[in-house]
């Protein structure tokens, strides 16, 4: 039987470029106990992270790898092995991580992968002593800990709370997968698995890739096989594609339109294409007794590739409604259902740093991340904002409602590229403020007035916009004309006082 590589780049593993020093633990030698520990708290997946990896025959400094490794005894990697499923029947109820002996910089080090566990919350002994206790374990950022009392019911919600990218999908088949697609992904992330594919039996293939799960006769794909290895998602999940609508006048009446389809990281690289394509623009502005001149772009890229990434990693794919990329004359909106988990809300989006506790997706972002197409967990809007100040553009705008059924990213062009702005307007003057209202929110105004309890849905039926236009001029609304009453199934619209 051949042993399979695991489907990341080692190299980017050892050197934390792939995965967030949090959910990887470094072993100068073989600890058992301590291993033991680690492997459950990985399983618990506390925060939906996507569990972690152990790699033995490393030391390090302050959660840092200290290479080249020191590397362990290569005649003690059998013994290993049988030890560590020795020790994975002591933990409750059963779990079994992937373990791959490796040889990196002529040094053999023992790397084990625990994914999230399907069955949470796992316990585990304390002591390999005989009838030690049984407790949970977790990560605290860089370590492993028993579970607090609050921990452990944080632990007892999550049961059978698998996320939805790392569900089997019932409605598929393995053959359902692209072997061609999953070959391209292997090869792009530098796997030592690319290569070997023709080798290994196709179902074995899917089960070290951890994208497909269940008994021989009834091995299913996981969401996430779907959305990334199966070349049209959308027959499984109706919202999976990307809409780009490019607006040529105030009212919306104007447009263009670009739908992006497929595996959701070839839409979204080809959605970044397009717009980086057709919608970015540079100017170069001279400055008298100035040598160099100054540039600028209507849009910083990389603020509007994380936006979009992000929308992919965080929206729900249970949500029926496909990320919306809204382009006027002077901002862009991406929107995607639903909003951002708690305890992140519309006045925690205003803060420069977010503290997030949770994760919807838990395997989408080490996909994306591994092929280079997002960066670490709660980077997203610092990184936007610190990409429109090197711009000199305005301040983005990030909102959510009070149910947290929608996020909408607001990115505001750079001044010199706004028709209507003074010719001798600063290049960072706020563009964002509205004087006035625009005809589209005196409509909505109009509406409410003459449709007591109207609802969201109800108002985009009246105008035939779509839900980024109406919602952006609602939240514009919202500062002083309109207030929302009850819940997002039965939330309405009242005109207030300013």
């Amino acid at each position: 039987m051949i042993k399979m590589p695991l489907p990341i780049n080692i190299h980017d593993l050892l050197n934390c470029q792939s995965i967030e020093s949090e959910r990887l633990e470094f072993k100068s030698d073989w600890n058992p106990e301590s291993i033991l520990h680690t492997i459950c708290a990985f399983a618990n997946d506390l925060n939906n992270w996507g569990g972690g990896y152990i790699i033995v025959g490393v030391s390090e400094n302050n959660g840092k790898p200290i290479l080249p490794p020191l590397g362990i005894n290569h005649e003690k990697i059998d013994a290993i092995q049988r030890k560590l499923l020795e020790l994975c029947h002591l933990i409750t109820p059963n779990y079994y991580p992937v373990a791959v002996p490796v040889v990196y910089e002529n040094r053999h080090i023992f790397i084990i992968w625990c994914p999230g566990g399907d069955v949470r919350p796992y316990k585990t002994v304390q002591s390999l002593a005989l009838k030690s206790s049984r407790y949970y374990y977790i990560r605290r950022f860089s370590s492993t800990v028993k579970a607090s009392l609050e921990e452990e019911q944080l632990l007892m919600q999550l049961t059978s709370k698998t996320p939805f990218d790392d569900r089997i999908n019932h409605l598929a088949q393995i053959e359902d997968l692209n072997i061609t697609i999953i070959n391209e992904y292997l090869k792009k992330v530098g796997s030592d698995l690319y290569g070997l594919t023709e080798n290994i039996p196709f179902p074995d293939l899917c089960r070290q890739m951890q994208i497909a799960r269940g008994s021989s006769e009834f091995f299913k794909p996981l969401n996430i096989a779907l959305l990334m290895f199966n070349t049209n998602p959308s027959k499984f999940f109706k919202g999976a594609r990307i809409e780009i609508v490019e607006y040529f006048d105030d009212i919306g009446d104007v447009f263009t339109e670009k739908i992006f389809d497929g595996p959701i990281h070839y839409q979204l690289k080809a959605a970044l294409q397009y717009i980086q394509n057709t919608i970015i623009k540079e100017k170069i502005r001279k400055v008298d007794g100035q040598a160099e001149a100054q540039r600028f772009f209507n849009y910083p890229f990389s603020a509007i590739e994380e936006a979009l990434a992000n929308a992919v990693y965080h929206r729900s794919y249970e949500n029926l409604n496909p990320i919306e990329v809204s382009i006027y004359k002077d901002h862009i909106d991406i929107l995607s259902f639903p909003g951002p988990l708690p305890p992140v809300n519309e006045n925690e989006l205003k803060k420069d740093k977010l503290i997030v506790r949770d994760y919807r997706n838990r395997r989408i972002g080490d996909f994306l991340k591994e092929l280079g197409l997002t960066e670490g967990r709660s980077t997203g809007i610092p990184k936007i904002r610190r990409a429109l100040k090197l711009n000199a553009s305005p301040e983005p705008e990030f909102h959510t409602d009070d149910d947290r059924t929608y996020f909408l990213s607001v990115l505001y062009a750079n001044n010199h590229f706004i028709i209507d702005a003074p010719v001798n307007a600063p290049v960072n003057a706020p563009v964002n403020a509205p004087v006035k209202l625009s005809l589209i929110q005196e409509e909505i105004l109009e509406i409410i007035k003459n449709n007591p309890k109207i609802t969201y849905d109800e108002i985009v039926k009246i105008t035939l916009k779509n839900r980024t236009t109406i919602m952006r001029n609602i939240s514009e609304l919202k500062k002083r004309w309109i207030k929302r009453v009850g819940s997002n199934k039965s939330g309405y619209w009242e005109i207030v006082r300013e």
